[in-house]
């Protein structure tokens, strides 16, 4: 099945880089949500970023006119999606919501439309069924930032066809990506279930005053290798997501385990989310 048209649905801080990342590769591109303000800030970094290529001498004008045509801002969600050929869903990390917004997807959309979730841990099989087409709902699970990251993972559950997954992949390849098949569905899929193992981790030290935030993530970096500690990686995707993830794996298992730790919580109920607003497990208010 070749795929021209893509809807987004989800216009933070994922949903705007994939649309723009869409678009760039040739794709025609609808973005929506239901905040209008959110449309806004995503239409104004979309611009902001073409203006910055073009001011570094990246990409030239015509490029950019050509991208701007097929990267469209709506806020109706029937209207964007209408005539996708794909829809990639990046909204707040709950079932429920996901499910509902699925439902409706699949009415809305044309029956050969695949729908794809962009979510780290929820597995599509879990929303498969709130559509007609259990067989073209799976995750395509992008990092951020979408326009940097290379690596989507592509889930295939046990509803999911041959067909769906090898149109994925070769989308995820168009939009420059390196696709990882995931063959079966499993909580965190691959790069998050190693993530996640690591931040609970860096998050127990923490709480339990073993080293401080600083000597966790140094350790990290100049010990492991990795271009950037656990702590200051939350910072970056998002302390508020990572509470959302853990809160709905608690609520699905009821193990104590699952809960976020106690330096999770402290941060998500005072509203420092880490870079987005200014104030994390590090502080970038001054920066």
């Amino acid at each position: 099945m070749e795929i021209k048209t893509i809807c987004v649905v989800g216009a933070g801080l994922m949903g705007n880089q994939i649309a723009l990342q869409a678009a760039i590769s040739g794709f025609e591109v609808s973005c929506t949500d239901t905040s209008v303000e959110a449309l806004k800030k995503a239409q104004d970094f979309a611009l902001d970023w073409l203006g910055n290529r073009l001011e570094k001498g990246k990409i030239s004008a015509g490029e950019v006119d050509d991208i701007k045509r097929r990267l469209n801002f709506i806020a109706d969600l029937e209207s964007a999606a209408k005539k996708a050929d794909l829809v990639i869903e990046a909204v707040v990390e709950i079932l429920s919501v996901k499910r509902d917004l699925f439902s409706r997807l699949d009415k809305i959309c044309p029956p050969h439309t695949i729908l794809a979730t962009n979510s780290s841990y929820i597995v599509s099989s879990k929303i498969a069924d709130a559509t007609s087409r259990p067989d073209k709902v799976l995750n395509m699970h992008f990092f951020n930032p979408a326009l940097v990251m290379k690596l989507v993972e592509v889930v295939q559950g046990p509803h999911v066809s041959d067909e769906t997954v090898e149109t994925v992949l070769a989308v995820s390849r168009a939009l420059g990506k390196v696709p990882t098949r995931v063959n079966k569905e499993i909580y965190g899929f691959v790069c998050n279930r190693v993530f996640s193992a690591i931040t609970k981790e860096a998050c127990y030290m923490l709480d339990q005053g073993v080293a401080s935030i600083e000597d966790i993530d140094n350790a990290v970096k100049n010990g492991l290798g990795h271009p950037m500690g656990p702590l200051a990686l939350l910072d970056l995707t998002g302390i508020d997501l990572e509470y959302s993830v853990l809160m709905e794996r608690f609520r699905e298992t009821g193990e104590l385990s699952d809960k976020p730790s106690p330096a999770i919580v402290e941060r998500y109920s005072a509203g420092n989310y880490g870079r987005k607003s200014g104030k994390g497990f590090y502080d970038y208010k001054s920066k």
